[in-house]
């Protein structure tokens, strides 16, 4: 599924108003991190990340975390990112059109 410029506009402005619930620091993107990352995006669909790193680590953080939770990049503002990945029992609802289970609208 890739998101439609409607549905990024849709998620940048429910995100507005969330704070960072992770942190990446120096010991970069550990274990753990990751697992909170996977926990927060099961309960909310869209989270922010904060990434206390320099610029060019940030952004290899940012495709990384991206990558290993199959989470749609949604925003980035300065050290902080914006993620979604949608659940079973969707919180969030799209605009636009649904597609179906077999991938068709």
């Amino acid at each position: 599924m890739k998101l439609n410029p409607k549905q990024i506009k849709h998620l940048r402005k429910l995100g507005h108003s969330l704070s960072p619930v992770v942190t990446v620091a120096d010991r970069g993107l550990i274990e753990t991190v990751m697992l909170a990352i996977e926990e927060a995006l099961e309960f909310h669909e869209l989270i922010k990340v904060k990434v206390r790193l320099q610029r060019d680590q940030r952004l290899a953080i940012y495709e990384e975390i991206c990558k290993k939770t199959g989470a749609h990049l949604v925003q980035t503002i300065g050290m902080v990112l914006l993620i979604y990945r949608p659940t079973k029992q969707a919180v969030i609802d799209l605009p636009g059109p649904k597609l179906k289970a077999n991938g068709k609208k």
